[in-house]
């Protein structure tokens, strides 16, 4: 497989996780705390998680409580990456030779959060993204330096 097919299948997953990611930070918008925490407290009373004070209850709970108390930074978080991911895509796309370098260290940076945040939240999912965006991140480097040699050579 080619660099640049290669370039055009991460830029498509970029895109995708950063839709996702928008359209994760718009339902926290729409859906009210009181369902979420009205729902954990319905599947807790109705022992569909087993003991009501039980390991599995608790974390529902919890997360629940979680969700409500830092539902504003979520939104603008998600929000964020998901519009920066999507503009960024956008742009590689269309071969907007400015955008490289930006995608680059926009996307370095965004390693640099996962990695810290896996350091503190203990997650297995995030070293998984970070590697993925620095995978990124080189193919977006090789497609601008090849890019540029092609418009001088032209």
């Amino acid at each position: 497989m080619t660099t640049e097919k290669l370039f055009r299948i991460a830029i498509a997953l970029k895109g995708l996780d950063g839709a996702l990611q928008l359209l994760g930070g718009l339902v926290p918008m729409i859906v009210p705390a009181s369902a979420v925490t009205g729902f954990a407290h319905a599947v807790v009373t109705r022992d569909l998680l087993g003991d009501p004070q039980g390991t599995l209850a608790r974390h529902l709970e919890l997360a629940a409580g979680h969700f409500v108390e830092g539902r504003t930074f979520a939104v603008v978080y998600l929000v964020a990456h998901g519009l920066i991911k999507l503009g960024l895509v956008w742009a590689l796309a269309r071969k907007v030779m400015r955008a490289y370098p930006v995608a680059a260290v926009v996307l370095s940076a965004f390693v640099v959060y996962e990695i810290i945040r896996a350091i503190h939240t203990h997650s297995l999912a995030l070293p998984f993204f970070a590697a993925l965006d620095v995978v990124i991140v080189v193919l977006v480097l090789r497609e601008y330096r090849q890019l540029k040699r092609d418009r001088v050579a032209a």
